[in-house]
């Protein structure tokens, strides 16, 4: 069984949101998914700067098994990376909640309104379950 923790929510499509401070989401995906996926050998991140929308593809997450794209939660600015990823892409596989966060968002328009519309731990759960 996967791990979902509390204090997350959580997208359709697989990926988890944190509030950081202030309008800044750290975005990556779920241990279902990095347990679905296999294996991840290569992550492609967007570049910072880059404005997105919710549900907007940001980049590509490569395993063994296949390549999955990676979709935006929240519409905002990529305001940091996780460079590590570009030399360790295990550590979306190790620790997807720490270590293999992927890209920091400033979300645009009202942070609470915009993380409401994602799931809950609960309704993840069910989803997934």
């Amino acid at each position: 069984m996967s791990e979902i923790r509390e204090q997350l929510v959580y997208s359709e499509d697989h990926e988890w949101a944190l509030k950081v401070e202030g309008n800044i989401v750290r975005i990556g995906i779920t241990d279902h998914a990095q347990c679905q996926l296999g294996d991840i050998v290569f992550v492609e991140l967007p570049e910072v700067g880059s404005d997105v929308a919710a549900g907007d593809s940001i980049g590509s997450i490569e395993s063994v098994k296949t390549v999955s794209e990676l979709y935006c939660p929240v519409s905002g600015k990529i305001t940091k990376l996780n460079g590590d990823l570009e030399s360790q892409p295990e550590l979306v596989n190790s620790e997807p909640y720490e270590g293999g966060w992927i890209v920091e968002i400033e979300v645009e328009g009202d942070l609470e309104e915009a993380l409401a519309k994602l799931l809950t731990a609960e309704a993840y759960r069910a989803k997934v379950d």
